[in-house]
């Protein structure tokens, strides 16, 4: 039960229904007894400076962490941010300190590659397909980069942010083959949406039924998306044989990174 003793963390985006992040750290304080809570938060984009804002002064919160929509606004707003979170221009969790000072980091990446190894996959020498040049497409399209990843294409309905991203990588990680425009018809051993389609019940498929079907023996079809759980995208997917990666298993897998990020996980958790 929350009381006024209560140590809180939260969890902003819209629509933030689809979030699972505040049942599993709830569940994750409930079986350890701890005083602590993590609250959702649907906020409007026109909002989220205010609530940076708000954070700074609220004593007895001790961080955030943010979905879609708000990554990237939110990196303009802390103080500091790690380096990856500075490469990628985007935050999906936030420390604040004592004096309320706020320091972001991205963890979406990391979370990614440990629930793909999860499910068998190894991005080393593969080739991906990312749909969506956002917070999340970001940061798994540098994770993969990292993880030795041999070409990657990155389709956006925001031409300027696929483009984009694919220079920053082309410049970082000089052995990597990326390129960035409209999806082309053929296979891949990876196909992630990283977009917010598939959300809503009438969405457009991510990417064209043919290249979810031309997805290369051994390969895995992944989404962000938590809710719905199976999106079309993955019904498709397993319908046509292909492994498929849950976003709740993304989510699952950097629920211990978010935690330490916040102070609340580990052994320098906030008392």
């Amino acid at each position: 039960m929350i009381g006024s003793s209560t140590r809180l963390v939260a969890m902003i985006g819209t629509p933030i229904i689809q979030a699972r992040s505040p049942q599993n750290f709830n569940r994750y304080f409930d079986a350890r007894n701890e005083d602590r809570a993590m609250i959702p938060v649907d906020l409007r984009p026109e909002q989220v400076a205010d609530f940076v804002a708000a954070a700074r002064g609220w004593d007895n919160l001790d961080g955030f962490v943010v979905t879609i929509p708000h990554k990237t606004a939110v990196a303009g707003l802390v103080d500091d941010m790690t380096p990856r979170a500075k490469f990628l221009n985007a935050v999906n969790v936030v420390r604040r300190h004592p004096d309320g000072r706020l320091s972001g980091d991205m963890t979406d990446g990391e979370g990614f590659l440990l629930a793909a190894r999860a499910n068998g996959f190894d991005a080393a020498d593969k080739t991906a397909l990312v749909v969506g040049a956002g917070g999340a497409g970001r940061a798994i399209g540098r994770a993969l980069a990292e993880a030795g990843l041999s070409e990657l294409f990155i389709h956006d309905v925001d031409e300027a942010a696929a483009n984009s991203l694919c220079s920053r990588l082309k410049e970082a990680f000089p052995s990597l083959a990326v390129a960035a425009g409209s999806i082309p018809q053929r296979s891949f051993d990876l196909v992630v949406n990283a977009s917010p389609c598939g959300m809503g019940g009438n969405d457009p498929l991510p990417v064209p039924e043919e290249v979810i079907k031309a997805i290369n023996p051994g390969g895995l079809a992944a989404d962000v998306v938590t809710s719905p759980e199976r999106t079309r995208f993955l019904e498709l997917a397993a319908h046509h044989g292909v492994k498929i990666q849950f976003g709740h298993q993304m989510a699952g897998a950097q629920m211990e990174a978010l935690g330490r990020a916040m102070g609340v996980m580990g052994a320098d958790a906030n008392v």
